[in-house]
């Protein structure tokens, strides 16, 4: 019976958890531009401490913060500012070039068609129009919705100028001052608690630091991959495609969906349509090949431990709780489960309840 009071004790922690968690999930819109923040400030902060080892105390803390933020925004500027052109970019062409795109499909599945008995006849110009005036249509109901939104109370752009605004904000303090609210939080851990919460903290971390650095190779090797297949079948916008699709892994499926997207649309607009099919076959084919056998478990799988199996329920059930957010950081937590379920185990069976 004295193992009782030990029961009650993580009952209690339990009971605590499950009250956070729900108010975690409760509160998932107001809290996620400061995940957003808490994630890029995981990510930034091997840099941060790699430059107070090299600058040593000459250099105050916040002037490395502001570096370290600096340089990401700029990152991400670039990233933007090679992405958005190729879009407008290939949206032109795509509105000047389909009577011609549709003219050859049209010489191309007539014949088939005729064969099996079908007759249908496309009208290039005619479906030019109705893109042309659903564009348009979707342009102006858009704007509409957003000055509708301004005249209410300009919740949609309040919200996403707060954000704009709050992550960066939060980001920096994050990185300032990230080590004092760990300490803190520490500081309220019961002492019976803290050796159990010291130990999983850090073997979460070991987990998480293997994840990112994983990530970043594979982002790295199929950014590569993608601008070197890309280009050697001649693609003319194979840099900034590839580089979108390689570091867009990070979204489980949704970088390979967009690159694949991008590609299509670049390719049957600059090259004949066999051309351009066999292209995304041997590329985005290879690719997802080289990325689901050879890159992720060998890069992250092995690092992490979670099976393909465990990878897919995961993207779903955190897409269900957080949407995009959850997607994005489905898999590190899922690493931090993963190490919650070996102490777990552990406990588990060297219980007298295992035994017996």
């Amino acid at each position: 019976m004295s193992s009782s009071p030990d029961y009650r004790f993580y009952a209690a922690w339990l009971l605590i958890g499950s009250l956070l968690s729900a108010l975690l999930w409760w509160l998932a819109p107001v809290l996620t531009p400061f995940l957003i923040a808490a994630v890029i400030a995981y990510v930034l902060s091997p840099l941060l401490r790699r430059l107070e080892n090299l600058c040593g105390p000459t250099v105050p803390r916040f002037l490395l913060v502001l570096l370290c933020e600096t340089v990401f925004l700029l990152l991400l500027v670039a990233f933007v500012g090679l992405i958005v052109p190729v879009l407008f970019k290939e949206a032109a062409r795509l509105q000047t070039q389909l009577p011609v795109l549709l003219g050859q499909l049209q010489a191309t599945l007539a014949p088939l068609l005729q064969n099996l008995g079908v007759d249908i006849q496309l009208d290039p110009q005619g479906i030019k129009d109705v893109v042309a005036v659903q564009t348009q249509a979707l342009w102006h109901n858009g704007m509409d919705s957003v000055l509708a939104s301004l005249r209410i109370g300009g919740s949609v752009a309040l919200a996403l100028i707060g954000n704009l605004v709050l992550i960066p904000v939060a980001l920096f303090y994050l990185l300032m001052d990230g080590h004092h609210l760990l300490g803190h939080m520490r500081e309220w851990l019961p002492r019976k608690a803290e050796p159990f919460v010291t130990d999983f903290v850090k073997e979460a971390d070991a987990v998480l630091g293997e994840y990112v650095r994983g990530q970043l190779l594979v982002m790295l090797c199929l950014s590569v991959y993608y601008v070197a297949g890309l280009s050697l079948f001649g693609l003319s916008v194979a840099w900034p495609i590839g580089i979108l699709t390689g570091l867009a892994v990070f979204v489980p499926y949704v970088g390979f969906g967009v690159g694949l997207l991008l590609a299509a649309l670049s390719g049957f607009l600059e090259m004949a349509p066999m051309q351009a099919g066999l292209m995304l076959l041997v590329v985005f084919g290879i690719g997802q090949l080289l990325e689901s056998f050879v890159l992720t478990p060998r890069l992250i799988g092995e690092r992490i431990g979670l099976h393909p199996l465990v990878v897919i329920f995961a993207l779903l059930a955190f897409g269900q709780l957080l949407g995009f957010v959850g997607v994005l950081i489905a898999l590190p937590a899922s690493a931090v489960l993963l190490v919650a379920l070996r102490r777990l185990r552990e406990r588990y069976f060297a219980s007298r309840l295992y035994a017996g």
